[in-house]
């Protein structure tokens, strides 16, 4: 058997999630300094504000933090508590992502900005949570 896989199904599921949670925040951080670059403005705001406030460096990986303790902890539970833990992961966490979508989709400033916000919520989606299913596989 791969050491790989090995270390990853005697890792903690906890421990899974956060190694998966620091790759999404690092990938997604990146990904936001390369927006800029590419002409994407930085601005954006919820609809009660109603002025967009500027995204700055390390925000998305603030929510990177923010979305994976919570995942973290919704990981663990479902590891302890479900019949088919990764099948209830996967769909508990997509529903979770496809609700999340509504905050930028739903947000002010530009839609650019809006869309590639989104793109980042995908991004991080697609990094942690075939890891952590696998875990709990």
């Amino acid at each position: 058997m791969d050491t790989t896989v090995t270390a990853r199904r005697t890792l903690p599921v906890w421990a899974v999630s956060v190694l998966a949670l620091l790759v999404a925040a690092v990938v997604t951080e990146l990904y936001g300094l390369l927006l800029p670059l590419v002409g994407i403005p930085m601005l954006v705001g919820n609809i009660l504000e109603g002025v967009p406030s500027p995204i700055t460096v390390g925000m998305f990986a603030m929510g990177c933090a923010f979305a994976g303790f919570w995942g973290t902890i919704l990981a663990v539970l479902i590891a302890r508590f479900a019949r088919r833990p990764a099948r209830t992961y996967v769909v508990t966490t997509s529903i979770l992502v496809a609700v999340s979508l509504l905050s930028p989709l739903t947000g002010v400033g530009p839609l650019s900005t809006r869309i590639a916000l989104c793109v980042a919520h995908l991004i991080a989606a697609a990094i942690v949570i075939p890891v952590v299913a696998r875990r709990l596989a």
